[in-house]
């Protein structure tokens, strides 16, 4: 890396990313743009002529020239797109949050330290000149002992369906406290009102109780008739108000009101606001810079991985209190139901009496129904409908659209390509009830499903058995085999791996040989 300027890359061009490309340009370090929407691609190459741009995330991952990435894409893709990048050795910084769950979070961090890359989260508010000074009057004692802490950031849009406003607009508030407290909160309670959909919050307050008995609270929405953002900080001496609303000069007042004892009774005495002066500058400036310093001189930056994995454990805690309606403890799992690093998006729904296993992921408008196991780490896609009563094994991966009905079961490390198909009954008809004609359907350890596929129910698919797309599968599918059409026929064998094997049934990516068993191939010893 060149140690004067490292040349950065960003991930995401759209609503956020646009003003980072800006940044990064204006500072000369930014070589590529990476984004899947051609116009918005279109508009950077107008205005920033001869930097790089790609719809590929691959062609970063592979460029030595690039030697950090910034992610501004959706927040449910910054683990994976975080992962292959730190991986290819870049250094990153990730716009919050860090990931969606405290597990996958963790990995990050993990995966980060032992690349030796440097990783850090776009907790933009940490790097405004007006709470960088009023940390300082925390820190110096000039506010005295702290006793309260609240924020509301509220606004008229703009309205996200990918995620609810605790997730949008939260972060920065938690983790400006949490830097401001110095101490983790042992209680999250929040609370919320859903009104433009059903199972995402436009509004919430979060209660955080702190050890050393400080109190906190952060109000958001993005259905308020005006635009409020503002952090109060009340200690024992004086209080602090950052108001980011208000012109520059007024946007960090100090009030040194009092509460003074005449006979016992307490009164306050009010007094004028002191202007603290501030120097001037855009916070996102300062926060990018402050990323290429820690580039160039390898430390770590104010907002860390650590740092991101405190405010993941409030923004989880805080979820799983909307959820329960009970306070939360924040690291500890919803008690008696999901174990640890389980994520279920706000919008999909787990029944009463499901069991998941660590690790899992149920994303956008998934539902799993009662009486259903979901082995650990496996990954559920959106708008998927497993249940009731489906046994899915471990390490499986259900893409999008999929519907595993009542009769199926999938062993470990099954794949189902996006809007394939089971069936469950032979011959249905709406007015006559034949859930007591129901077939099973049983998908072996390792097999694909390919996209669009059928599997007719009562049939078999054998062991890492591979079903191409858009086939029809009317009989059982033996170990191995490699199936397509219309009724799926077979037409090879595929390798374990993935690979297809050749007319000696060796697989030529992997080198392992395979001989004719009982249920179709097995491994040569």
């Amino acid at each position: 890396m060149n140690p004067t300027r490292p040349r950065v890359a960003v991930v995401g061009s759209g609503y956020w990313g646009r003003n980072l490309v800006r940044n990064f340009a204006a500072l000369g370090v930014l070589a590529a743009v990476c984004d899947r929407d051609e116009a918005s691609l279109e508009a950077v190459r107008k205005q920033y002529p001869g930097v790089r741009t790609c719809m590929a995330l691959h062609e970063l991952l592979r460029d030595p020239d690039i030697d950090a990435a910034v992610i501004a894409s959706p927040a449910e893709t910054h683990h994976p797109v975080a992962k292959e990048l730190l991986l290819a050795g870049k250094h990153l910084f990730v716009e919050k949050p860090l990931a969606l769950d405290e597990a996958s979070g963790r990995e990050l961090a993990e995966l980060a330290d032992a690349q030796g890359l440097t990783l850090m989260v776009g907790h933009l508010l940490r790097y405004h000149p007006a709470f960088t000074a009023l940390a300082e009057l925390v820190r110096s004692g000039a506010l005295g002992k702290i006793n309260y802490i609240y924020s509301h950031r509220l606004n008229l849009g703009k309205i996200r369906r990918e995620e609810n406003i605790l997730w949008s607009f939260a972060p920065h508030d938690i983790s400006m406290i949490l830097a401001l407290a110095g101490e983790e909160p042992e209680s999250v309670h929040a609370t919320g009102g859903n009104y433009l959909h059903r199972r995402i919050a436009d509004v919430t307050t979060t209660h955080l109780d702190f050890p050393s008995g400080l109190k906190a609270h952060i109000f958001v929405s993005w259905l308020h008739p005006f635009k409020e953002q503002k952090l109060v900080v009340v200690g024992e001496r004086k209080m602090a108000v950052f108001d980011d609303t208000l012109p520059w000069e007024d946007k960090l007042l100090l009030f040194p009101h009092e509460i003074r004892w005449e006979g016992n009774v307490p009164v306050p005495a009010k007094a004028q606001p002191e202007r603290v002066p501030l120097e001037q500058g855009e916070p996102l400036r300062a926060e990018c810079q402050h990323f290429l310093d820690c580039l160039t001189t390898g430390r770590r930056p104010v907002t860390d991985s650590e740092e991101g994995l405190r405010v993941l454990r409030i923004l989880n805690a805080g979820q799983r209190s909307l959820d329960t309606g009970q306070a939360v403890r924040p690291g500890a799992g919803t008690p008696g139901r999901f174990p640890a690093g389980v994520f279920v998006h706000e919008t999909a729904v787990v029944d009463q009496g499901v069991t998941l296993g660590e690790n899992v992921k149920i994303w956008h408008f998934s539902h799993v129904l009662s009486g259903s196991e979901v082995g650990e780490r496996c990954n559920v896609g959106q708008n998927v409908v497993i249940g009731p009563d489906v046994r899915v094994g471990s390490g499986c991966k259900i893409q999008n659209n999929v519907s595993v009905y009542k009769g199926v079961t999938l062993e470990d490390d099954v794949f189902c390509g996006p809007s394939m198909v089971f069936t469950n009954i032979m011959n249905p008809r709406a007015h006559i009830p034949r859930m007591h004609e129901l077939r099973s359907t049983l998908i072996r350890k390792g097999a694909t499903l390919g996209a669009n596929c059928t599997v007719v129910c009562g049939r078999t698919v054998g062991r890492y058995a591979f079903v191409g797309a858009g086939s029809v599968v009317t009989r059982n599918v033996p170990d191995h085999a490699l199936v397509v059409g219309n009724p799926a026929r077979r037409i090879g064998w595929m390798c374990a791996c993935g690979g297809r094997l050749d007319e000696t049934l060796a697989c030529p990516d992997c080198g392992q040989a395979y001989q004719e068993g009982p249920e179709g191939l097995v491994p040569r010893q």
